[in-house]
């Protein structure tokens, strides 16, 4: 292999950049061009993670106490760096995870976004006064933080989920230790670097370059008083089960399987546009990507010529080239689960009628790369259509009526993210009343959503309990404290 950096990665730990305590070197390539190494890092051991959160928990004592105004202060500082140093942080990002440019840009505003957003909220936490029966009583509400958080990230928005946990995190005045993926420790460095430039506190926020094994352990420490974690439901029911030995404070933001429906009034154009960028857009690698196009039957043929067309024009390969609309998977597994999935369409009666395969051309060949797939024939039951694909797959399902596209779109065990597309005012109503999602749009495609909206899924998709984002995201981050006061 051919190594384009020197970087070996280490923990940030108190301020201070630790080795881990691993023997075996590890390397993370690019999933563009697998002979290309990125950077090399050892796993954490216990007592790494052990130093970590008592890290944390010594920070908590005086962090807690620093007014959040002043809390804030430190997130505008970080947000004003992650755009000062977009470019960097953005070509880091395409060839650790593979995403294009225009992506990764797009992700770190909207992190530093994210991040300036909790910084406003900051001076906006607040208790509340309460009537009380006797004239010589007050009752008062506080948000008190809880302590130390567990935040454990996935590969897929490697900056832009790090900040949305972190951030409300420490503005609420807890601490945090990060495990990213590490699939993407690199970036998640970058923003720990931010963090230290910034002048946030030593030990306020730690990260730490471990295997997702350990992650029940970290649950387990005494000083973790939440954990909170995006990624595959296998996981996240784990991570669920641990917190709840010791009744912990748990958000999970899990899989997707987002309907997004087509009727027969809809701009056909316009409803292409929206399913390739659903489909497409992050080579498919987001919980929010359009996992099903269900169609209108009389639309059907004319929509599926159309996005056939257009998947067909869609380039492939590396992330920072000029005009690629779409780079690798992020590694080999992530590539044959699809491939996969693609597969058990074909056996069970679907048509694959473009992609399906593994794209060949010039800076091709050592790459995760899939090709942009379009399956028609496609029934509820299928396989295809109940598992989250996670990659570049549009699946077509026909139906007869609104009512019948409701049913099909609530027919799966998630309920992240959706959308319709129509001119219909009916139409609209019954898909925002009636589909079982979180997130529920009109004419928009089933991923992005904005930071001052609370984000977070029904059913499989979510623990429910909690959303992300928003000023809602500040919830999962306090406690309330119930304060009476008798005057006399």
């Amino acid at each position: 292999m051919t190594t384009t950096t020197e970087t070996v990665l280490k923990n940030f730990i108190n301020g201070e950049w630790v080795k881990p305590s691993g023997t075996e070197l590890k390397q993370g390539v690019n999933p563009a061009n697998t002979e290309e190494v990125v950077a090399s890092f050892y796993q954490s051991t216990s007592e790494d993670l052990n130093g970590a959160i008592e890290s944390a928990s010594e920070a908590f004592k005086e962090w807690k106490d620093v007014p959040a105004p002043q809390r804030g202060e430190y997130l505008y500082k970080i947000s004003a760096l992650m755009e000062e140093e977009k470019d960097d942080l953005a070509r880091v990002m395409v060839q650790e995870e593979g995403k294009t440019y225009n992506d990764a840009v797009k992700e770190i505003g909207y992190a530093a976004g994210i991040v300036k957003f909790y910084a406003g909220e900051c001076r906006r936490l607040k208790g509340s006064i309460l009537e009380a029966d006797m004239p010589d009583i007050q009752i008062e509400t506080k948000p008190e933080p809880l302590g130390v958080v567990l935040v454990v990230t996935p590969w897929n928005f490697p900056l832009s989920i790090p900040a949305w946990k972190t951030a409300p995190a420490i503005a609420s005045g807890n601490t945090v230790v990060l495990k990213p993926s590490s699939e993407t420790p690199l970036t998640v460095m970058k923003f720990m670097d931010i963090i230290r430039r910034a002048g946030v506190p030593d030990g306020v926020v730690n990260s730490v370059i471990a295997p997702g094994k350990l992650v029940p352990e970290m649950i387990q420490h005494p000083a973790i008083k939440a954990v909170t974690f995006t990624g595959s439901n296998p996981v996240g029911k784990k991570i669920y089960a641990e917190a709840a030995k010791e009744m912990k404070r748990c958000l999970l933001e899990m899989g997707g399987k987002n309907p997004l429906i087509v009727m027969e009034d809809a701009d056909v154009d316009e409803a292409v546009q929206m399913a390739t960028a659903g489909a497409y857009g992050q080579t498919g690698q987001a919980c929010t990507a359009t996992g099903r196009i269900i169609v209108h039957e009389k639309i059907a043929e004319v929509f599926t010529d159309k996005l056939v067309e257009r998947t067909k024009q869609m380039k492939v390969g590396n992330g920072m080239d000029e005009g690629v609309d779409m780079g690798p998977q992020v590694n080999e597994s992530e590539r044959q689960s699809t491939l996969d999935l693609i597969q058990s369409a074909r056996d069970e009666g679907a048509e694959v009628l473009t992609g399906g395969g593994i794209p060949e051309g010039p800076g091709l060949e050592n790459g995760y790369f899939v090709e942009p797939t379009v399956i028609s024939g496609v029934k509820p039951s299928m396989k295809i259509s109940q598992q989250e694909v996670f990659g570049p797959v549009s699946n077509i399902i026909e139906v007869k009526d609104i009512n019948e596209a409701i049913a099909v779109a609530n027919d799966v065990d998630y309920g992240l993210s959706s959308s319709i597309c129509t001119k219909n005012l009916e139409y609209m109503n019954q898909a925002l009343s009636g589909i079982e999602a979180g997130i529920v749009k009109v004419n928009m495609t089933t991923t992005g959503t904005f930071f001052q909206a609370p984000f977070g899924g029904y059913k499989q998709s979510s623990t429910g309990t909690y959303k992300e984002l928003g000023s809602e995201g500040m919830d999962f981050y306090c406690q309330y404290k119930t304060r009476y006061i008798k005057s006399k």
